[in-house]
C-alpha cells in the first residue's frame, strides 16, 4: 500500500511554553508559535514533532509548521500513538463512519468525506461528487505531512472512485493534479437532496461546489414556495436551484464571474425549470442591488458573499463590507420578505454578524424576527474546544 503520511526519521520535541496541556487535552488542535519552545531550526513544514510540557511530559503527537503563527497541529491528544499510517487509516475510518448515516445515495452523492481537524485529521480535506474525489491539503505544511498520492489511492479503493483529484494553491493560483484515474473533462455531475448540480473539481471554486451550504440550500427550498427570488454571490446558483425546486415564482443570480452565471443557468435546465422563471446576471453585487432599488423587489434574497474577513487584521473593514451588502439587500427587499445572510469568515463570528444585520436594519430603518440560526452541516465538524474551526454562520430574517 502507497504511504498516506511521509516517512518520517525521528519526530522532532517542541515544549510549551504557555500552560496549555489542558486547552490540547480538550480538543484544541493548534498551538500557535508564541506558545512553543525549542523548535529546532532545521525543522520542516509538515515534519512530525512530540508536544512536550514543562515538565516534558508527553502532550500531544503532531507536525510543525516553523514558518507559520500556527506552528503546531494535533493530530493524537492523548500522546500515546505516533502519526503513521495505522493512525490515519483509523482517522480516514472513523471519518467515513461519521457520513455513513448522513446521506442516501440515491439523493445525496456530493459530501464533503474528510473535514481537517474536525475529524483529527490535521490539514485534510477530502470531497466526494459521485465516483470522483478531490483531496486538498490546508498550506504547506499539510502538504509536506500527507502523502496525497496515497491518501487517493486509498480512497479510490475504500469508496469505489474512478478518478482522484487533488486541488492546491501554487503562486496564488488554484491547480491542480491527477491522484487517481483519468481527469475529468467536464464538470462532475452529483446530486444533492434530489437536485441535480455538477462540479468542476479542477477549475472551479473551493473543490468545485460550496458543499458547506447543503443544509441552508435546503432551508431556503422550504421557504421559497409563491416568492421571487434573488440569490446574490450565487456562483453557480446552488441557492437559485433550491428556490427554484421550493416553488419560487422566479429567480435571480447574480455573480461577478460569467462562467458561473453560466453554469447557474445550465443547472437550471439540469433540474427541469422553467426557462423563462430564471434570470443570470453578470455584475457586480453593489451595483446590481444599487440598480434594483428602483425596482419591484424580491421576496426572498439570499446574501452569501465570500470571507470578507481573512484574517483578524482585516475583520474591522469586513465588518463594514458585511453591513454594506446586507443593508443593500434589505433595500430590495419587500415587506415580508426572507432575506438570508451567510458568512464563511472564520473570523467574524456569529455575534458580529448579528451586529451587522442589526446595523443594516437601523440604516434601512426596518425591522426583522428572526426565523433561524444555521452554520455548517455535520460533514464539516469542528472540535468544540476551537470555535473558530466554525467558521460559517447563516441568519434567517423576516423583514417588515
Amino acid at each position: 500500500m502507497t504511504p498516506l503520511v511521509r516517512p518520517w526519521a525521528r519526530p522532532h520535541r517542541v515544549t510549551l511554553a504557555r500552560d496549555l496541556r489542558r486547552a490540547v487535552k480538550r480538543g484544541h488542535p493548534w498551538v500557535f508559535s508564541d506558545a512553543l519552545r525549542g523548535l529546532p531550526p532545521d525543522a520542516e513544514p509538515g515534519d512530525p514533532a512530540v508536544l512536550l510540557d514543562s515538565g516534558k511530559r508527553v502532550v500531544a503527537h503532531g507536525y510543525v509548521d516553523p514558518g507559520s503563527p500556527l506552528a503546531f497541529r494535533v493530530g493524537d491528544a492523548d500522546g500515546r500513538a505516533p502519526l503513521d499510517d495505522a493512525w490515519a487509516m483509523a482517522g480516514l475510518e472513523r471519518a467515513l463512519a461519521l457520513r455513513a448515516p448522513l446521506f442516501d445515495d440515491r439523493v445525496t452523492t456530493g459530501f464533503r468525506a474528510v473535514h481537517g481537524e474536525g475529524d483529527g485529521l490535521p490539514g485534510l480535506v477530502v470531497d466526494v461528487y459521485a465516483d470522483v474525489g478531490v483531496v486538498r491539503c490546508d498550506g504547506p505544511a499539510a502538504e509536506g505531512f500527507w502523502n496525497t498520492q496515497g491518501v487517493g489511492a486509498w480512497l479510490a479503493g475504500r469508496l469505489g472512485l474512478r478518478s482522484v483529484v487533488e486541488r492546491y494553491r501554487a503562486r496564488g493560483e488554484a491547480s491542480g493534479r491527477q491522484l487517481v484515474g483519468e481527469p475529468p473533462t467536464a464538470p462532475v455531475p452529483f446530486l444533492e437532496n434530489g437536485m441535480r448540480f455538477t462540479a468542476d473539481v479542477v477549475n472551479g471554486q473551493k473543490t468545485g461546489f460550496y458543499l458547506d451550504q447543503r443544509d441552508n440550500r435546503a432551508r431556503v427550498r422550504r421557504l421559497a414556495a409563491g416568492r421571487r427570488a434573488l440569490n446574490v454571490f450565487g456562483y453557480t446558483g446552488g441557492f437559485s436551484i433550491a428556490a427554484g425546486l421550493g416553488g419560487a415564482t422566479h429567480v435571480t443570480t447574480v455573480d461577478r464571474a460569467e462562467p458561473a452565471v453560466a453554469e447557474s443557468v445550465r443547472h437550471w435546465a439540469l433540474n427541469e425549470l422553467a426557462p423563462d422563471a430564471h434570470e443570470g446576471v453578470v455584475g457586480d453585487a453593489f451595483e446590481v442591488l444599487e440598480a434594483a432599488r428602483s425596482g419591484p423587489g424580491w421576496d426572498l434574497v439570499v446574501l452569501d458573499p465570500p470571507a470578507f474577513a481573512t484574517s483578524k487584521k482585516t475583520l474591522d473593514n469586513a465588518l463594514g463590507a458585511y453591513t454594506a451588502v446586507i443593508t443593500a439587500g434589505l433595500r430590495v427587499a419587500r415587506p415580508g420578505a426572507i432575506v438570508v445572510v451567510a458568512s464563511c469568515s472564520a473570523h467574524l463570528g456569529l455575534t458580529e454578524l448579528e451586529g451587522c444585520a442589526a446595523a443594516g436594519l437601523t440604516n434601512t430603518r426596518r425591522r426583522a424576527d428572526l426565523l433561524d440560526i444555521a452554520g455548517q452541516p455535520p460533514d464539516h465538524p469542528a472540535p468544540l474546544a476551537c470555535p473558530e474551526l466554525r467558521y460559517l454562520k447563516a441568519l434567517f430574517l423576516r423583514v417588515e
